[in-house]
């Protein structure tokens, strides 16, 4: 598949995220949560680096919230001028500003580029992913760079709705690829 299509499968992606009914929207995003929260290394892990969705982004406002109640440490990240993400604990829902292009982000003191290294799991936003792992994210390439800073046991996820895991994305040699997929229907190793 050839990379100049990934601008086209954007655009395709997310007008029909734009379509997509609110309720079937929270049913989804209630179902990724649940899916998320048996998967064995979210319960074991002491520490999960996560985002804030925004807009039609399956949501993960929910599983924040519970990861952070059940006593996970949660971290969010906070987009750098400099192309990287830094990031900082989640405290709670009340522990949100918004940030740069509208994202939401924590009000703790930043901990650095490579907080990143101490999660235990990290879920990643994601247009669509294939099965070989392949991310198809907004194009900035900024988690990109967050994950190349993860080391090869941590699982890495990417949240999507289910017609946006696919058999096969385009790719370049700096893109990182995840090690699992959530989506209503279920967790899927890769």
């Amino acid at each position: 598949m050839q990379e100049d299509v990934k601008p086209s499968l954007r655009t395709h992606i997310r007008q029909a995220r734009s379509v997509l009914p609110s309720p079937e929207q929270d049913r989804a995003s209630s179902a990724i949560r649940d899916v998320l929260l048996t998967v064995p290394e979210l319960e074991m892990a002491s520490s999960i680096a996560a985002y804030v969705s925004v807009g039609n982004e399956p949501g993960t406002r929910s599983l924040l919230f519970a990861l952070w109640k059940r006593g996970s440490y949660v971290l969010i990240p906070l987009v750098r001028s400099d192309g990287e993400l830094d990031w900082a604990s989640y405290e709670g829902p009340e522990s949100l500003r918004e940030g740069r292009y509208g994202l939401l982000e924590p009000t703790e003191p930043p901990r650095g580029v490579d907080a990143i290294k101490a999660a235990d799991v990290v879920l990643v936003p994601a247009l669509s992913v294939s099965s070989d792992g392949t991310r198809l994210g907004r194009g900035g390439g900024y988690y990109d760079r967050a994950l190349a800073r993860v080391g090869p046991a941590i699982l890495t996820v990417g949240v999507v709705y289910d017609d946006e895991f696919v058999a096969e994305l385009p790719s370049k040699p700096h893109d990182v690829p995840v090690r699992a997929v959530a989506t209503p229907s279920g967790f899927h190793r890769l």
